[in-house]
């Protein structure tokens, strides 16, 4: 990504709000709005056309004409037909519903509509670099919903996993865990490896929000 623009489709229901983020980014350096939706099945069909980096997508997105098709439904629809394409969360919902449903469906962060602009703007470079985005207040409900409900058996994590979990769950790109750690990025590799087979996952933020939920971090 270091070579062009990051390219971006932004979906929400709301004119006025989804002009107001496609300015936002617009007028950030090395990103470019190519597309605005306004339904989650529009969203899909301009992501399914113009192939973008990332969708930033609304959850509640009602359709017209036709059944509804909220932002998580079209981010399971993106994710499993635009290989490449990565769904950050932006919205006002935050309840355990609306966050566990958006994660499972494959977004890779979640962020809020009242984040500051430069926590918006990151949160895009963040995940389309790989890294997980959580918003302070997503992340603490995810650990409030851990406590509350019964606590499943916890997979064991060697401390160094424990280390390198920890490190991407604060959006660390694998570099950066190796200049921390002072290891390799092929050792960080190994381990997060090790970490996805224990915990049962196989991505980096379905890997950050289980260890939240079973109270490892």
């Amino acid at each position: 990504m270091t070579d062009r623009s990051i390219r971006v489709l932004v979906a929400d229901d709301h004119p006025i709000v989804r002009s107001g983020i496609a300015s936002l980014l617009t007028l950030a350096d090395g990103i470019e709005v190519v597309g605005e939706a306004a339904s989650g099945a529009e969203a899909i069909s301009l992501a399914q056309s113009l192939e973008p980096d990332l969708v930033l997508m609304d959850l509640r997105m009602p359709v017209a004409n036709g059944p509804e098709v909220d932002g998580a439904a079209a981010t399971a629809q993106i994710i499993a037909t635009v290989p490449g394409t990565r769904v950050l969360i932006l919205t006002t919902y935050e309840t355990d519903d609306h966050i566990l449903g958006a994660i499972e469906a494959g977004a890779s962060g979640y962020l809020l509509k009242a984040a500051p602009q430069d926590e918006i703007v990151a949160g895009v470079r963040s995940v389309v670099g790989g890294q997980t985005v959580l918003a302070p207040a997503i992340a603490a409900k995810l650990v409030e919903r851990m406590r509350q409900g019964a606590a499943p058996e916890r997979p064991r994590l060697s401390a160094r996993e424990l280390e390198v979990l920890k490190l991407v769950s604060v959006g660390n790109s694998n570099a950066a865990i190796a200049r921390t750690l002072f290891i390799s990025e092929a050792t960080v590799k190994t381990h997060l490896i090790h970490v996805f087979e224990k915990l049962g996952v196989s991505d980096r933020t379905r890997a950050v929000t289980l260890a939240l939920e079973l109270g490892l971090l």
